[in-house]
């Protein structure tokens, strides 16, 4: 794909004024954009470093005409659009995105059988349409099983961990509700994610592979580079999917490891992602920066450098509770405190990342500080 080359003082329209939102304009306000951003909360974080805010829902067809009409591009910070809204959007105003990546993973069905046909390695999944569709799962995929449903759902919400029978009544009201899909439930060894930029005229830039670790379905912490050597197999098995799905700017593709060290393909995020955070601070360039460089038509770097290995941590509501009154005494950590301005305790409120020459030593003494959170 190739568009035309954004001049500085254009203006980026952002569909989404959360912490993504926000780290976006700041990376665009560096290079000489102006933003301007949309977003249903008055009080979102974007708004406050954006030239111009656009109070409306996602489904607002007016004000997303409105913030195409005063956008230079188009962009979003996360998947909740309506990809029919996004398709009619993509045949008026200069989006390179496109609708189509949102379409697919929107559905969490379309999207496994989208990686399916890629070739890519996934865990075994079968389609749930009503609770009696349960048994074919347990006969073709069998205890444990992860039961989540098509449409929606982030950070654990919208899925049940079907352990034994016991759990089925769970599941089956799930399944009552919306069409689901299940999915083998993998005994693992690591999470990792690859973050990944596509740019004009079909420019790849691969960010280093990132090692995460979840607690209670939501990132606790990332660590770069991962301790694995599945860095290429997981380069490789994004080749497969950028054939298969229209990619414009940054996109992160998670991963299981399983205990025989398989490589699996878990879920895709078709904009940047949490376990990318630590790029702002660790390497040469963002994932911000490329996203903003990718789809104002710049040049991308041919690679990122890593400046130092880092560790990343998700700074709950809870961990603020927790570490508020630490940050000054630690010069070390590089704090992010997103501006969200209701703290609830499995809320993201900020990040902070560290680099250091010795992973293990930082990690264990970042465990140490977050030792007072509640799994």
């Amino acid at each position: 794909m190739s568009f035309s080359k954004l001049k500085f003082g254009s203006t980026i329209g952002i569909i989404g004024g959360g912490q993504l939102g926000k780290m976006m304009a700041q990376s665009a306000q560096k290079m000489g954009y102006k933003v301007i951003v949309l977003d249903p909360d008055n009080a979102c974080p974007c708004q406050y470093v954006a030239h111009e805010f656009i109070h409306a829902n996602y489904d607002d067809q007016e004000a997303l005409n409105q913030l195409g009409e005063l956008s230079d591009v188009i962009t979003y910070e996360f998947e909740n659009i309506s990809s029919k809204q996004l398709q009619s959007l993509v045949s008026q105003y200069n989006i390179p995105q496109g609708y189509e990546a949102i379409q697919t993973l929107q559905d969490r069905l379309i999207e496994k059988q989208s990686l399916q046909k890629a070739q890519t390695q996934i865990a075994n999944f079968i389609q749930l349409t009503e609770p009696k569709d349960l048994s074919i799962a347990i006969e073709q995929i069998g205890y444990p099983f992860i039961v989540k449903t098509r449409f929606g759902g982030y950070d654990g919400k919208g899925q049940i961990l079907v352990k034994d029978q016991s759990y089925l009544d769970e599941a089956e009201v799930l399944i009552s509700k919306q069409e689901c899909v299940a999915e083998q439930f993998l005994d693992l060894h690591k999470e990792v994610s690859l973050t990944v930029t596509i740019g004009k005229d079909n420019q790849i830039t691969y960010f280093p592979l990132q090692e995460n670790e979840h607690q209670n379905q939501i990132l606790f912490k990332t660590i770069v580079p991962a301790r694995t050597d599945k860095e290429q197999e997981a380069r490789s098995e994004v080749k497969k999917i950028i054939e298969h799905i229209h990619f414009v700017g940054t996109f992160t593709v998670e991963f299981f490891i399983d205990t025989q060290n398989n490589l699996y393909v878990n879920e895709i995020a078709p904009r940047p992602h949490n376990s990318g955070h630590y790029s702002i601070e660790a390497c040469d360039y963002s994932q911000f920066d490329t996203h903003i460089l990718a789809i104002t038509g710049q040049k991308l770097p041919e690679r990122i450098q890593l400046l130092k290995p880092s560790i990343m941590m998700n700074l709950l509501g809870r961990d603020l509770d927790i570490l508020e009154d630490q940050f000054s005494n630690h010069p070390e950590w590089h704090v992010h405190i997103y501006g969200k301005n209701v703290r609830k305790p499995d809320r993201k409120m900020g990040h902070l990342t560290v680099l250091t020459d010795d992973i293990n030593e930082t990690e264990q003494l970042l465990l140490n500080k977050f030792e007072g959170r509640h799994n």
